[in-house]
């Protein structure tokens, strides 16, 4: 999920080639802001299903099956055959029994190869098949298509695919995430992301992870609200900007929060040179950060930005984890940001990377998803 530097591809691709937005009825169409988590399973240990705070969730996104070449798919949930599918299934019937939409999550990062076979015209059909009958199987009420990199000479058969699953199965929840975009490249706007828009019920940026040591960038933060610069270009401002700017409807577009930060050696704050970024996801997970990293002392909130930090001269850390000067992450402050900017903007809502790694079991009962409850009070107050 997590997608570095994005350019905007060349190819343009008119809207006659998708649908007209009121050839389907969508099945997601619900009062409020949607609130989609990634649930996953090589992180099962993290977030039992019975402890999932649901009251927070619109929809929980089931991570991950892998789309194979040939059309077939891997159902190991990252987990193993035979207890990835039942966790699976525990997971979506736990999500049915409070109220919650439970969607697929398809391919990820580094699956890209599995998506270009199933997706051809050689294997599409038999692909459809086999998503519908997973979505039979384990009563997902429908896909997340998590093609990345999703490059311009993929783009039609992406379509494609997702006009087969529309057509097979109308009323599918569809969804898909894409990528930041780096605010000195974003323009012109690609009109493929405003053409996929009537096929999709949700399509959410995955704005976070919106920084690193890449030449001609300054320290920054994770997922900045605002303030995209020509050293630090990125934000979620920005990047959904970009988006409606492409087309996309306002209600069909979505923002990310990462329950998850980075870590920086070098630098002890934003906008700084010469600093390395050593760790990231799962590593640097809110609840990592949180037990051990944070101090109030090394806090710090720009308000600019609208986004937090720990950040010291001498680097901090446990003894065997990676020792930082400048960690950037979420916090309930940065969360509620995000939330008055969707609701600003009439966004549709949001999507969460993952669940799991804001999780807190070592606090009291009822008090161990703070970042959770702040999502759901800003999104849907």
């Amino acid at each position: 999920m997590i997608l570095r530097q994005i350019f905007a591809p060349a190819l343009l691709l008119a809207a006659t080639n998708a649908p007209a937005a009121g050839d389907f009825v969508f099945a997601s169409n619900f009062d409020g802001a949607w609130i989609s988590g990634y649930y996953v399973g090589y992180q099962a240990g993290l977030y039992p299903i019975a402890d999932v705070d649901f009251a927070a969730l619109t929809h929980l996104v089931v991570g991950r099956v892998v789309p194979n070449a040939d059309g077939t798919l891997n159902t190991s949930f990252d987990i193993d055959a035979t207890h990835g599918p039942t966790w699976a299934k525990q997971a979506t019937a736990a999500a049915h029994a409070h109220g919650v939409k439970a969607l697929l999550m398809l391919g990820g990062a580094g699956e890209q190869a599995g998506w270009i076979g199933a997706a051809s015209s050689a294997h599409r059909a038999t692909f459809v098949a086999n998503l519908l009958q997973v979505a039979d199987d384990y009563t997902f009420d429908g896909f997340d298509l998590d093609w990345e990199p999703l490059t311009a000479s993929d783009q039609p058969d992406f379509i494609r695919l997702a006009q087969a699953l529309r057509a097979a199965k109308p009323g599918l929840i569809l969804t898909v995430p894409v990528g930041w975009i780096n605010a000195n490249f974003a323009s012109p706007q690609d009109a493929f992301y405003g053409s996929i828009a009537p096929l999709f019920d949700q399509i959410n940026i995955m704005s976070y992870g919106m920084a690193g040591d890449w030449d001609g960038w300054e320290s920054w933060y994770t997922s900045a609200v605002t303030d995209a610069g020509v050293n630090t270009p990125s934000s979620v401002a920005s990047s959904a900007a970009y988006y409606l700017a492409a087309g996309v409807p306002s209600s069909r577009l979505g923002v990310g929060i990462g329950f998850y930060g980075m870590c920086w050696t070098g630098v002890s704050g934003a906008r700084q040179s010469s600093g390395s970024e050593i760790a990231d996801d799962n590593v640097m997970s809110y609840e990592n950060i949180m037990t051990q990293y944070y101090s109030a002392a090394w806090y710090q909130y720009d308000a600019t930005a609208m986004a937090p930090s720990l950040g010291a001269a001498a680097a901090f850390g446990p003894a065997s984890g990676p020792k930082c000067n400048f960690v950037s992450y979420e916090d309930p402050a940065s969360v509620t940001a995000k939330g008055s900017f969707a609701l600003q903007n009439k966004l549709g809502g949001t999507i969460i990377w993952t669940i799991g790694e804001g999780h807190q079991s070592e606090l009291p009962a009822g008090q161990r998803d703070p970042l959770l409850e702040a999502v759901r009070a800003a999104f849907r107050p």
